[in-house]
């Protein structure tokens, strides 16, 4: 049984290790993450063209997704590293005070436009909701404070507002430089941190396209202000594809309201065809521990039987201890997941007028597919957009994207269910000739024997994108004809 929900993977130090990269294609990684916040430009690249050799290597094709830094809402430094912050106690934030002086009264802050943003009452949340502070005053840009939850307070940590509401821009200038060597490395997907309005990614966009890259958009919904239903919608249009990132979410939203949010997020977006992404703190414990808690276990099921496409790791495999078997065990839980019934049903789009042939016979073979004794699908395309679809419908059977185009073979990396074959189809061959072809390349893979029934889905004119306008079962072994 093929694994149907995708694995994200962050590399990181952990995985510059001899060896590390290639074990974790061999253990299923699907797409691999790459962190702009930290790290070089040249470490990127070079990491970029070890798993392109490895997936080349393996035979299977592996994505890469840039995630971009954005805007550093941040504390500054404390002159001695870190400090222990009272509950009830004052504290101030102050974009005057000199960044590496910071003491358990005050800090120095990265983001001037805090304090004209903030205001009596206002609740601050510091390193990931840990530190709780409580507005008082402003002073000439300096940020009074009550400790409302206290704890240890290190460097550099982040800032969010609860309820969200601060403007910093989703696109930093080091955002612009990075888009450059992201060109550079023919990434994948493109992660746009913190966006606040469709607009913000409709300029990565542009920015990508001018820089000569046609990566996908994936819009990291982390703000209070993304999940507005409206707004929810332009910026899943905008994009192609959605992270639920839990994180700053939950921070700004508070924890309570985050898995009711989680659901709506994947639900809204797999309707609006787009993919979805679960993302932070998945499998945590396995920083330091070889096997996941129980809870990181029905974390991870429950992401699948909510619908998501991919799910990611971060730390536990960019730094942790144990990177080769947080995939793992993501697998495991995942195989099982996927065999309840809860996966397999679905009324996506059933009362729905389709205005495309293309989507429309997409929607027919998923449910042919669903309904009849069939091994699997084979979609020939040019764009995706075809198995893209077929994956917005929850099924069990195995779509198979065969496409000689590397982008659209790197963008279906992450549509859970589709499985990207490299191949060419030759145009001069007929149509009897072209389902010879797929039989061939499908017992290249192992994926078919006689009597397996099978799918095809394409275009007559093969080579035309969105021209896919066919749809083709057949049997494998026995006799095929035009």
């Amino acid at each position: 049984m093929l694994r149907r929900t995708k694995i994200l993977a962050t590399l990181g130090p952990a995985t510059d290790k001899p060896g590390i990269l290639e074990e974790l294609i061999n253990a299923g990684v699907d797409v691999v993450r790459m962190n702009f916040s930290h790290g070089s430009a040249q470490d990127h690249i070079d990491r970029a063209k070890t798993i392109r050799e490895l997936s080349q290597k393996a035979g299977r094709r592996v994505g890469i997704l840039a995630d971009l830094q954005g805007p550093k809402i941040r504390i500054a430094r404390f002159k001695d590293t870190k400090v222990f912050l009272k509950e009830g106690q004052d504290f101030a934030l102050d974009i005057n005070l000199d960044p590496l002086v910071g003491d358990n009264t005050q800090v120095g802050i990265t983001y001037e436009p805090l304090a004209l943003e903030v205001r009596p009452g206002s609740r601050l949340l510091l390193d990931d909701g840990r530190i709780v502070l409580d507005v008082v005053n402003v002073e000439n840009m300096r940020v009074n404070c009550t400790v409302a939850v206290g704890g240890d307070l290190s460097n550099n940590k982040g800032i969010n507002l609860l309820g969200g509401g601060l403007s910093a821009a989703a696109l930093t200038e080091k955002d612009k430089e990075d888009i450059k060597t992201i060109a550079l490395m023919r990434c994948d997907y493109v992660a746009i941190s913190f966006p606040r309005t469709a607009e913000d990614l409709h300029e990565a966009r542009r920015l990508l396209i001018a820089a000569g890259c046609h990566a996908g958009i994936v819009a990291k919904v982390e703000r209070a202000e993304a999940i507005v239903p409206d707004v929810m919608d332009e910026i899943i249009l905008a994009s192609d594809a959605v992270m639920v990132a839990r994180g700053d979410l939950g921070v700004e939203i508070g924890d309570a309201n985050l898995p009711a949010v989680q659901k709506l997020l994947i639900k809204r977006t797999r309707e609006l065809n787009r993919v979805a992404i679960t993302a932070t703190q998945m499998m945590e414990s396995m920083i330091d521990n070889p096997i996941p808690t129980r809870a990181e276990v029905f974390d991870v099921a429950n992401a699948v039987y909510d619908g998501t496409d991919a799910i990611m790791l971060s730390a536990e495999t960019a730094s942790g201890k144990h990177p080769i078997k947080a995939v793992e065990a993501m697998n495991r839980i995942c195989l099982e997941a996927e065999k309840q019934s809860i996966v397999r049903v679905s009324d996506h789009r059933v009362n729905i007028q389709f205005e495309r042939d293309d989507e429309a016979i997409a929607m027919s073979a998923m449910y042919m597919a669903n309904h009849t004794k069939i091994k699997g699908i084979v979609a020939l395309t040019e764009s995706g957009s075809t198995p893209l679809w077929m994956s917005r419908i929850s099924s069990g059977i195995s779509i198979f994207a065969m496409s000689s185009s590397e982008e659209t073979l790197g963008r279906v990396t992450l549509f859970r269910g589709v499985f990207p074959i490299c191949h060419k189809i030759d145009e001069k061959h007929d149509h009897a000739e072209v389902n010879r072809d797929v039989v061939r390349e499908l017992r290249k893979w192992n994926l078919a024997k006689d009597g397996d029934k099978f799918i095809i889905t394409k275009g007559d004119l093969t080579g035309v994108k969105g021209g896919t306008n066919a749809l083709k079962v057949i049997v494998v072994g026995q006799g095929l004809t035009p």
